[in-house]
């Protein structure tokens, strides 16, 4: 195999599959990068065999010449010292060539370094996909709906399936459910699909989060195709595989209360910015709770009291506030996750009394939600 490529372009293709690439793996060869140029140009393939990720480099691009492939072929490189090496190449083109048993010569200017590699054919394959039920999504919506929802995931192993991003598709809506038993994220969004076909499947977390990494902040579609057990998805020049998680994801439409007895309505901006400061002095004390009370005239107070430390008292003008008084406390965190992935400058907070969940919405907006359970004090 011999051919000759951009270096800024081999550099993003590195990057982008080192993404799946991990140094704790029972497969050894899967600590390396799979390189195989074809006349068509060069596919680099990055696996830890929960995720896997392709990343294809045309020979030419609107009209630019991106790579020249002399002699087509494969090779396995060790990513940690490749991804290293291309970083800090001195001229703007590579040239990589593989000799007798899979030594690897890799020149860029005067720079020439001398590589192991290993055989192509040993790498495992990627999943066999049939693309028959596909549906898109615009990547950045895609992304906002990772970036409004994956926050909320368990970090905890005692139930795996927590680990993941519920993903429902009926009736030409996908919504995205996240929950760690003490918070929940949501948001819902229409799909374009040339087929009405229903899916209810758990992505891990982990996979979502580096997705939204690689994709570019653009309007271009994502197709997405989901099987049994894997769901890949297809964006410009490069494809992305993960497992599936198994089990049966908890049904969390029986968390989100239907009725409220305390509605406020509050400027988010403000509300982060006093939540965050109240937080100051709760992080030292048990995981940083802040209290939140309905005072008279259209006021809310935000508090927070750690005996050893101090308190912090602020008092914020509500947009609206309806119904029964309030006291009630809450991790200050999730508070600040909520709002953060929340959009829009006025929110709606829904509070069914002190102990149960309450629900933070952007006003007018139905498409997502955000769900907290409060936190007992004595």
């Amino acid at each position: 195999m011999k051919f000759v490529i951009q270096r800024d372009r081999l550099v993003e293709s590195v990057q982008d599959v080192m993404k799946a690439v991990t140094s704790r793996t029972t497969i050894p060869i899967l600590t390396g990068i799979k390189i195989i140029a074809t006349n068509e140009g060069v596919t680099l393939t990055g696996s830890d065999s929960d995720i896997s990720i392709e990343s294809f480099i045309p020979v030419e691009e609107e009209g630019t010449e991106i790579v020249e492939v002399m002699q087509p072929g494969g090779i396995v490189l060790q990513a940690k010292f490749f991804s290293e090496i291309v970083k800090k190449l001195p001229m703007d083109t590579v040239e990589l060539e593989v000799g007798n048993h899979f030594q690897t010569v890799i020149r860029s200017g005067k720079a020439e370094f001398n590589l192991n590699g290993l055989d192509a054919e040993e790498y495992p394959h990627l999943p066999q996909i049939e693309e028959g039920n596909a549906f898109k999504l615009p990547t950045d919506l895609l992304k906002t709906m990772i970036r409004q929802t994956v926050f909320a995931v368990s970090t905890s192993e005692t139930r795996p399936i927590l680990t993941g991003v519920n993903w429902k598709v009926e009736n030409g809506d996908l919504s995205c459910i996240a929950t760690d038993s003490h918070r929940l994220a949501m948001r819902k969004a229409p799909i374009e699909s040339g087929h009405s076909g229903e899916y209810n499947v758990v992505i891990p977390g982990k996979s979502l989060s580096e997705l939204s990494k690689i994709l570019d902040d653009t309007t271009e579609l994502v197709e997405i195709v989901i099987t049994e057990n894997q769901i890949l998805f297809k964006a410009k020049h490069l494809l992305f595989f993960s497992r599936l998680l198994e089990g049966n994801y908890p049904d969390t439409s029986r968390l989100i209360p239907s009725d409220s007895k305390t509605e406020l309505t509050l400027m988010s901006k403000e509300f982060l910015q006093a939540i965050d400061r109240a937080s100051l002095l709760a992080r030292e004390g048990r995981n940083n709770v802040v209290k939140l009370s309905t005072i008279e005239e259209g006021m809310i107070e935000v508090s927070s009291n750690s005996p050893e430390i101090g308190k912090v008292i602020e008092q914020l003008k509500s947009e609206s506030i309806n119904g029964e008084e309030l006291k009630i406390s809450f991790s200050a965190k999730y508070m600040m996750d909520a709002l953060k992935a929340l959009e829009g400058t006025e929110i709606h907070i829904n509070f069914t009394g002190a102990m149960r969940p309450f629900v933070i919405r952007p006003l007018h907006d139905e498409s997502i939600l955000q769900l907290i359970l409060p936190v007992r004090t004595y």
